[in-house]
């Protein structure tokens, strides 16, 4: 855990997953509250760029179909083309 008070994921206490902060970095932006980090190696530790996937949630249940489609032409707009972050992470070389 890190000490980032005033950070969006604190909540109550002035600490985010090191994960979160790792991520975030190579972002240049905070997680969204749909998307979360995985640790590709299971190993919650293991911080490197390169073991941590951005993931989203599935979209909410219980919706319409052309709701649906809306949503996955959202994710699809937000996550695909140029400036959009990478699902794999890797650290950048400059």
């Amino acid at each position: 855990m890190v000490r980032v008070p005033g950070h969006p994921c604190a909540g109550s206490s002035p600490y985010v997953f090191e994960h979160i902060r790792v991520v975030e970095a190579l972002l240049g932006r905070y997680l969204l509250d749909t998307e979360s980090i995985h640790h590709r190696n299971g190993v919650r530790d293991d911080n490197r760029p390169e073991n941590l996937e951005l993931w989203t949630r599935p979209q909410p249940s219980g919706i319409r179909a052309s709701d649906a489609l809306d949503w996955a032409r959202s994710i699809l707009t937000r996550y695909e083309g140029p400036g959009s972050p990478p699902t794999v992470l890797t650290a950048r070389v400059p």
